[in-house]
């Protein structure tokens, strides 16, 4: 089949007359140029033909600036050398539009020599196939102009000679590592070309330079090296430009998201519940220096709301048991005895041994086996009904170790990897099924593939994306980007090497799965850019149609995880600023107090009440907390066993809230029935309670369910926990008794000795009457409750001083410091002096029950605290008048 070109999609013209509209001006009789290439020896100079330019640079600037005034872009107020930048999200054409760039300049103005250059394999394979694919096209739409393309070859400098002396169309697409470097063939003297370096062909026709994602070109090297191309201009392609150099035209994600230029996206999202039951290790990185071989491990530690993954730095003879906070489950055979730089590896103790990438422990295999599940459900589900449609749909797993897919015997002959054999099964369960037997027509093995590097004896390899030994495999892919697109052909998964993920595309992609045993690296752009092309039919005809051009991302981590990622990279990469969500770091304000408060009788008279530190003693009845700890525990909800958890999201995207999303649906698939090791249990609840192993036997007999230990035991512990730390505290509190510490105090220095600076937002009140408080200027909250009463107590007359707490004022609790959050002087018949507590229930008066457990403890605290200060009274309030409220 042959995919179809439409030629009258405007965003693609504007981008293309962007480019030609700067050399408005120049008369095409006057855009060739002949050189004499004199060779000594030869009795007749070779005759070159180049491009000539005679429009001034001031010309060409107001060429520029009209451009973009036409095209909303910000405009220069001076040209920025030669080189023009075009922004086009991927997906949009960007290779369509600059080839037909050429077409374009050479109608008009008769520039004949081009050289593309790029940055590696995968995208000169991409450049070469679009040149096939888009010749007969563009040929119908120039009147057969004559125009002759080809890659350089190192091994073939000379054909050089014949892209200087045509005088047709000549487009040369170059790797910029084969010219980089002065030990470049192309940069030597060359006996076949008389001596002459092949480059001073290129250099000598004054070509166009387009530079195909030139942020990857940008080290003074490479820089240098396109310079000394000699071209007339360099125009330069990205979605994701380092640089805009005299941007002439931005599609910027945002706008061909809200276009419909690109795929919608969702979000398929597989994340862990409630497993941290096995003791996990990850090795993320290894690193070895002059001194010394260290490696990142990701394992489970103890933390104080329960156990969570973090990434430890470790030395051989660390022991993961002490790294982890003491979890029992790594106390036996968890030393680093080794650390492998060389082959990328760790020894434990216990035998075991870990590759970069490798995981044990965890449910990092089931998260894998559900993602591929997923991916074959939805394409099904999609294949199902854009067949019908004529429409291929293809999915796409990115991977980042070749073995996990296929591996070889002792004898080399290939076997199936993990997850080709997870794949084969999962997908011959659901064609099993009669919502899709209709889809089961081709042999197993033929519905998917792998494409990766190989070696000389024919076996694929891990590698980079930019040797010499990827080129067979994007020639390879390539190649097959219009078979893969019929529905005769067999192949719809394809698996390849994380590598991949720059340089090929196809327009059928639909589902998009990375798995990866560590967290994926691959940038969230770069990675869905793989599948963000509107999809073709068996015509090779583009639909526009937004319910069919659906591309499911499926990823191992949350979708606000994902969408925030994907958010600041677009930020990073494009400078699209998601007004409202992003915060300036050069907007933030400082906090300053007005000059002299401190010498404020007002003032002084409510610091000199509150400014004395206290302590806090608690009795509490052994037997009452038994009966309040197993009655906490014993109404706990069903202790659930792990599980993955599928969600999907469809992403939402614009230029006032960001990346957003819309909830679409979920899926939970449970591990019920596992048997789990059993941690020391009066150990673990005793150091996060430092209760007596008897009394917490105790509780965990009278709550009666000792038996949801072995369903999910770390989930039981750390709700246990946290439960009798809850009903521990509500008994201290209820009889906790503050007294002063002697002479101790808050000293007024600290006001100075903090700096603040904030970002204002709507919440942050601007002071009008800097004499009733003592700040200078602003004063910064976090809350509408907060931000009416500062609004209430600056045009109150009976508040005559008032001012926000500072965080460093803090009342001792059991759960932790409490800071209360206002000092008032009120006087109206009588002086009174408060400390106000602002919350916002929703309800006339504040209803304590509304709130948290921990805001009602510490406000019962802050209650005892001001207790033992004379004409002092503690409230907690929505607004300035129930301060006086009987």
């Amino acid at each position: 089949m042959k995919i179809h070109f439409e030629a009258n999609l405007q965003f693609q013209q504007d981008a293309i007359k962007s480019v030609t509209d700067l050399f408005e001006g120049q008369p095409s009789d006057d855009s060739l140029l002949e050189y004499d290439f004199d060779i000594q020896g030869e009795l007749h100079s070779i005759v070159g033909v180049g491009n000539k330019l005679i429009l001034s640079e001031g010309q060409i600037l107001t060429n520029l600036q009209s451009i973009q005034e036409t095209n909303e872009v910000e405009k220069s107020t001076k040209l920025d050398g030669m080189n023009f930048s075009i922004e086009m999200e991927t997906g949009t054409g960007k290779t369509y539009v600059y080839l037909r760039t050429i077409y374009e300049l050479n109608k008009l103005y008769g520039f004949k020599k081009f050289v593309i250059v790029v940055p590696s394999i995968a995208i000169r394979e991409g450049v070469l196939k679009n040149l096939e694919i888009t010749h007969e096209h563009f040929q119908n739409l120039y009147d057969n102009v004559p125009i002759n393309f080809q890659v350089y070859d190192s091994g073939k400098p000379s054909t050089l000679r014949g892209f200087a002396i045509t005088n047709t169309i000549e487009v040369l697409v170059i790797n910029i590592d084969s010219f980089a470097k002065d030990e470049n063939i192309i940069n030597k003297p060359n006996d076949k070309l008389n001596g002459r370096k092949p480059v001073q062909f290129i250099q000598a026709v004054n070509p166009f330079v387009i530079v195909d994602e030139p942020q990857n070109m940008e080290t003074v090297k490479r820089t240098a090296a396109i310079e000394n191309l000699k071209g007339l201009c360099t125009l330069r392609y990205s979605a994701t430009h380092k640089n805009q150099y005299n941007l002439t035209y931005s599609l910027n994600p945002v706008k061909a998201y809200d276009l419909g230029l690109v795929k919608q996206i969702e979000v398929d999202s597989i994340v862990e519940e409630n497993a941290f039951n096995d003791a996990f290790v990850a090795v993320d990185s290894i690193r070895a220096t002059k001194t010394k071989v260290t490696a990142k491990l990701v394992i489970n530690v103890n933390d104080k709301g329960g156990v969570k993954k973090k990434k430890v730095s470790v030395e051989v003879g660390k022991d993961l048991y002490a790294l982890s906070n003491e979890r029992e489950i790594y106390a036996d055979g968890y030393i680093v005895e080794e650390i492998d730089a060389s082959n990328e590896c760790i020894s434990l103790s216990n035998g075991t041994v870990l590759y970069k990438g490798d995981s044990q422990g965890g449910l990092s295999d089931e998260i894998m086996k559900f993602q591929i599940r997923k991916t074959v459900e939805e394409h099904l589900k999609k294949e199902k009904r854009y067949n019908k449609k004529g429409i291929k749909v293809l999915s796409l797993f990115f991977i980042d170790r070749v073995a996990n897919y296929r591996q070889y015997d002792s004898n080399g002959n290939p076997l199936d990897g993990k997850y080709a054999q997870w794949f084969e099964e999962i997908y011959k369960e659901y064609v099993a099924k009669s919502a899709f037997k209709e889809l089961d027509k081709f042999p197993i093995e033929q519905i998917h593939n792998g494409y990766f590097s190989q070696d000389k004896k024919g076996k694929i390899k891990d590698t980079s994306g930019v040797t010499k030994a990827d080129d067979d495999t994007y020639s390879l892919i390539m190649k097959d980007k219009e078979k893969l697109l019929s529905l005769d052909n067999p192949l719809r998964f394809i698996f390849s090497h994380s590598a991949l993920r720059e340089g090929w595309d196809n327009p059928n992609v639909f589902q998009i799965c990375t798995l990866n045993e560590t967290k994926s690296e691959i940038k969230k752009r770069q990675e869905i850019g793989r599948g963000l092309r509107l999809a073709v039919d068996q015509n090779g005809k583009r639909t526009y149609d937004q319910n069919i051009n659906r591309l499911t991302v499926v990823a191992n981590e949350a979708y606000d995880d994902f969408a925030k990622t994907l958010q600041k990279e677009i930020e990073d990469d494009c400078g699209v600023s998601f007004q409202g969500r992003i915060k300036n770091k050069r907007e933030r304000t400082p906090i300053k107090y007005r000059k002299g408060f401190e010498a404020d009788p007002r003032f002084l008279e409510i610091w000199e009440k509150l400014k004395q530190k206290t302590t806090y003693r608690v009795d509490y009845n052994t037997s009452d907390l038994i009966t309040s700890a197993a009655k906490v525990i014993s109404d706990l909800p069903k202790i659930k066993a792990p599980a993955l958890r599928s969600i999907k999201t469809s992403v939402t995207m614009d230029e006032t809230d960001g990346v957003g999303g819309e909830y679409k649906g979920e899926r939970l698939e449970t591990y019920e029935g596992h048997t789990w090791q059993i941690p020391d249990v009066l150990g673990y609840i005793q150091s996060k309670t430092e209760l007596t192993r008897s009394t917490i036997q105790e509780i965990l007999s009278k709550s009666g369910r000792i038996g949801d230990i072995l369903v999910n035991p770390q989930l039981f512990l750390d709700l246990a926990a946290q439960e009798i730390k809850r009903a521990l505290y509500a008994i201290m509190i209820d009889g906790i008794k503050y007294e002063h510490i002697g002479s101790s105090e808050y000293e007024m220095a600290l006001f100075e000795a903090q700096e603040l600076e904030v970002y204002l937002n709507d919440f942050t009140f601007n002071v009008s009457d800097t004499s009733k408080t003592i700040y200078e200027e602003f004063i910064p909250l976090d809350s509408g409750v907060e931000s009416r009463f500062a609004k209430d107590c600056e045009t109150s007359d009976q508040i005559k001083f008032y001012f926000k707490l500072p965080n460093w004022f803090k009342i001792p609790t059991p759960i932790g410091n409490y800071n209360p959050d206002w000092a008032l002087v009120f006087q109206d018949d009588n002086k009174i002096y408060f400390v106000a507590e602002t919350k916002d229930t929703g309800t006339p008066e504040v209803d304590l029950s509304k709130l948290s457990g921990d805001e009602q403890l510490k406000i019962k605290c802050g209650t005892a605290h001001f207790k033992e200060f004379e004409k002092l009274e503690y409230k907690v309030v929505n607004k300035v008048g129930q301060l006086v409220e009987k």
